[in-house]
């Protein structure tokens, strides 16, 4: 097959990807068979919230204190895992109705988002117009680059950069937060540029206003003195060296386990043109059971990102049951099972071989 062959094929496996229409016994079986599991409930949230922050922290504490390189690094890599289930319910902050999880915001921030420099502002607001049916796959969606038609080469600098997310953050909130307090120039700039979790670099974001003003600035504010202090602590020797080193290696570790499930949270297939539900679904993953790994890299529902995409108010403990019943009732033609995926290395597999076919 020659390579203006194989160019065609693309565009038309593409062209016919933004075409595919609704499926609307997919879409009505999805909505009526969980309208009773809507509910968030407040005491799972607060448990795994709660147990991800003492698990990650203890185990950090344990990777600092001891003096085994082995226990260190059992350590580190538990404290990773723990801490990156914890971030990862920055997600929910996105979709909860926040009046049905009262002081969870507050809790989340308090816990992780400021410790780990990613208030919940980063995300919030940020994240809903991925899921804006018009948005998705678009330039104007924060969360998606055409990555599988890209060249080969972004994957690996796509994943690897991740890891300077700690360094990023640090600047971020020591640097650019108090001085942007002074400058209303680079405020702007700080607040369009540097205020999101996103891929998409053309992505700008909007100034805050009212009650989310307010949330920013006091998330910010918190996270600016935490910065602050563990820059100064740690040169003042207030903070030993080997400590905020560690905290900062599980910090991109966590960054690089988030980005290598960014990496194969979608097919990234599409080149801009708005597609319907059913095509969102279909560019996007699901790694149910049997598969047991998805627990560590795609934890609190993100195993079910194809589904959440169908039910973004779907609360993350009612995505298993969801998914059960749904497979259960539709048809095995029906494209509910097309999002389905076995595991993390074909995926991977899939994407890199999209990125050097000839086009």
């Amino acid at each position: 097959m020659t390579s203006m062959t194989l160019d065609r094929a693309s565009a038309a496996a593409a062209s016919v990807r933004v075409r595919i229409p609704d499926d609307k016994a997919m879409l009505r079986a999805a909505a009526e068979l969980t309208r009773d599991l809507v509910q968030p409930r407040a005491g799972i949230y607060w448990a795994d919230l709660i147990a991800s922050s003492v698990v990650g922290y203890g185990a950090l504490a344990l990777a600092i204190g001891t003096a085994s390189t082995a226990v260190m690094i059992v350590a580190g890599v538990v404290s990773m895992l723990a801490l990156y289930r914890g971030m990862s319910m920055i997600h929910e902050l996105t979709h909860v109705k926040h009046a049905q999880l009262r002081g969870f915001r507050a809790g989340w921030n308090a816990l992780i988002g400021v410790p780990m420099m990613i208030p919940s502002f980063m995300y919030e607001g940020v994240h809903n117009l991925h899921h804006a049916k018009t948005r998705y796959g678009t330039s104007e969606d924060p969360e998606y680059l055409p990555l599988a038609l890209m060249k080969a080469w972004t994957l690996p600098v796509f994943v690897v950069v991740s890891m300077l997310a700690p360094v990023g953050l640090l600047i971020r909130y020591a640097v650019l937060a108090p001085l942007s307090a002074v400058s209303p120039r680079l405020r702007t700039a700080v607040v369009s540029r540097y205020s999101a979790l996103s891929i998409n670099p053309s992505f700008r974001r909007r100034m805050p206003e009212g009650e989310e003003r307010e949330r920013w600035v006091r998330a910010e504010a918190a996270t600016a003195v935490w910065a602050i202090a563990l820059i100064v602590l740690t040169a003042t020797g207030g903070i030993p060296f080997k400590a905020f080193a560690i905290f900062m290696v599980v910090g991109a570790g966590v960054a690089l386990i988030n980005q290598v499930r960014t990496l194969v949270a979608h097919l990234w297939e599409n080149e801009g043109e708005a597609m319907s539900v059913t095509a969102q679904y279909l560019d996007t993953v699901n790694v149910p059971p049997p598969a047991l790994l998805p627990v560590l890299w795609a934890p609190v529902g993100l195993r079910y990102h194809a589904l959440h995409h169908l039910l973004p108010g779907l609360p993350y403990h009612s995505l298993a049951e969801a998914h059960r019943r749904l497979s259960k009732v539709l048809e095995p033609a029906s494209p509910y099972h097309k999002a389905s995926y076995k595991g993390l290395p074909a995926l991977v597999g899939k994407l890199a071989v999209a990125t050097i076919r000839p086009r």
